[in-house]
């Protein structure tokens, strides 16, 4: 199994920018059980919900053909927790990206609130020994990018809409072809 700690993306610009949502809900095992008694959202789990939103950013450039795995925070700042009720922003803006990986400068936001400020640097697996390691299933990623939105709302730099990969689409229709 694998946790989204994003909800659906609200701006997605291919090779600039994404934005994301994420909803902290009281019912989240991980909210309610890491400060007994002081519901408070993982710091841990914020650094995630951007490396996920960064890393999307940064694969779907290459149309999710590359591994890329977060590979270092160089730097984060903390400024508050997140608490259950709260719906935060994530911002992950690509500063760099290189046939090796990408650096993400992120930050997430309550309202007009700074929660906390991030840059994320990913490495891309192309090494023989990741030859044969498949992070996502093509046709379940497919689903998952739908339902967080991403091609209802990612676009080009150009404005035109970002397309689905065909490769995502065959498996796709190979996955229906079998059930």
């Amino acid at each position: 199994m694998r946790w989204f700690l994003i909800d659906r993306f609200t701006e997605f610009v291919s090779g600039e920018y994404a934005v994301a949502q994420r909803s902290i809900s009281l019912s989240e095992e991980a909210v309610d059980d890491y400060v007994p008694g002081f519901p408070t959202y993982p710091s841990s789990l914020i650094v995630e919900g951007m490396a996920q939103t960064g890393g999307i950013l940064g694969t779907q450039v290459g149309d999710f053909e590359h591994r890329m795995v977060l590979a270092k925070i160089m730097k984060l700042k903390l400024h508050t927790e997140a608490i259950p009720g709260d719906l935060l922003t994530l911002r992950a803006d690509l500063q760099t990206q290189t046939p090796d990986g990408a650096v993400v400068r992120g930050t997430v936001h309550r309202g007009n609130f700074l929660l906390a400020e991030m840059e994320l640097m990913f490495a891309i697996l192309n090494d023989e020994r990741f030859n044969n390691v498949q992070l996502f299933e093509p046709a379940g990623f497919c689903r998952m990018l739908r339902v967080l939105k991403l091609f209802d709302v990612g676009v080009n730099p150009d404005g035109s809409p970002i397309k689905i990969p065909d490769f995502m689409l065959e498996a796709e229709r190979a996955e229906l072809s079998v059930s």
